[in-house]
């Protein structure tokens, strides 16, 4: 449970690295939108792979 948690954590930490990231790679102040899907995915991927696993161990528990 612990290193998925871990893992979650490390996949929105780099979704929001890319978000940062596209305020300084040209043209700066402008977020491309592959990069907000790259974000969108990873965040999304984050929450399945810990929402999912947490709630069936919990329902395997009771």
């Amino acid at each position: 449970m612990k290193l998925q948690l871990i893992i979650a954590t490390l996949l929105c930490l780099s979704g929001i690295t890319l978000l940062f990231l596209g305020f300084w790679i040209p043209p700066q102040g402008e977020i491309d939108p592959s990069v907000l899907v790259a974000f969108g995915e990873t965040s999304t991927f984050a929450g399945a792979l810990f929402g999912v696993d947490y709630r069936y161990r919990r329902k395997i528990e009771n």
